[in-house]
């Protein structure tokens, strides 16, 4: 398996910054977008590429700031540390936003005006480089099947990408539903839904979820662990949870391996 930082155009021709990990030997005809955290292009997200590619699959992580250099992994998670101590049902609160803000720095002010206030106008940029990515790995690579698979902020994009896109297959690690929820109905392939018991924030969304899976006769299957934790699944930070780890990876390959082969 060989990885490697690329670069690509995207649709204003912004460039785009990615990790890109393909695997030796013969050339696979499957690939999967690894999508980022709220955190970027990390080591984490890295390490998700490589294992995907030691399964035999062209794996590219997008860095989804790469029009932001302000945009680090450690400035956002300065910035956002303060948002994390808050229970997350009180996080878009306006009174405490406006305390936090009066008490970051400049480049704190953007970050979080950018991922708490413009959030939903971020994203959608993010899902047209996304819609871009999935064209250019595909052609490039020329591959046949297509995957996807993100975490927190990434699941949630991961869901909406997949509302845009016909992927074969899609992991959605912890994910807001798409929006709107009716957005459902355009997903093409299989999806699994992996989700913590102790996460009120994303799972409140699982009731209307579960009405439109069930409306739209969409191939989702979903896995929940109670007594985890949101992120649970990242090796490097304080949530994470060996044995649900394990068996929600266990999951994703046989997802993979289903619909894109290898």
């Amino acid at each position: 398996m060989a990885g490697k930082d690329i670069r690509y155009k995207t649709y204003d021709n912004s460039e785009i910054r990615a990790y890109l990990a393909v695997p030796e030997g013969e050339a696979p005809d499957s690939g999967i977008i690894v999508i980022q955290e709220i955190f970027g292009l990390t080591d984490f997200i890295r390490s998700v590429s490589e294992r995907l590619a030691k399964q035999g699959y062209v794996a590219l992580a997008p860095h989804l700031y790469s029009r932001e250099e302000l945009f680090t992994q450690k400035n956002i998670l300065s910035a956002m540390t303060p948002m994390f101590s808050i229970p997350p049902e009180k996080r878009r609160d306006p009174n405490v936003l406006t305390e936090i803000m009066s008490r970051a720095n400049e480049t704190q002010k953007k970050i979080l005006t950018d991922l708490m206030i413009n959030r939903q106008k971020v994203e959608e940029t993010m899902i047209k480089d996304l819609e871009h990515t999935y064209d250019y790995v595909k052609a490039t690579y020329k591959l046949r099947r297509m995957g996807v698979i993100g975490f927190c902020m990434g699941g949630g994009l991961t869901f909406q990408i997949s509302t845009r896109k016909p992927f074969d297959a899609s992991a959605v690690y912890y994910g807001a539903n798409p929006k709107p929820i009716e957005a459902v109905a355009n997903i093409k392939g299989a999806v699994l839904g992996i989700y913590a018991g102790e996460d009120s924030n994303i799972n409140q969304g699982l009731p209307d979820l579960m009405k439109a899976i069930a409306e739209y006769k969409t191939d989702f299957e979903m896995k929940l662990y109670p007594g985890t934790r949101h992120a649970f699944f990242n090796d490097t930070g304080p949530a994470y949870d060996e044995r649900a780890s394990k068996d929600a990876w266990e999951r994703t390959l046989r997802l993979f391996k289903e619909h894109l082969g290898v």
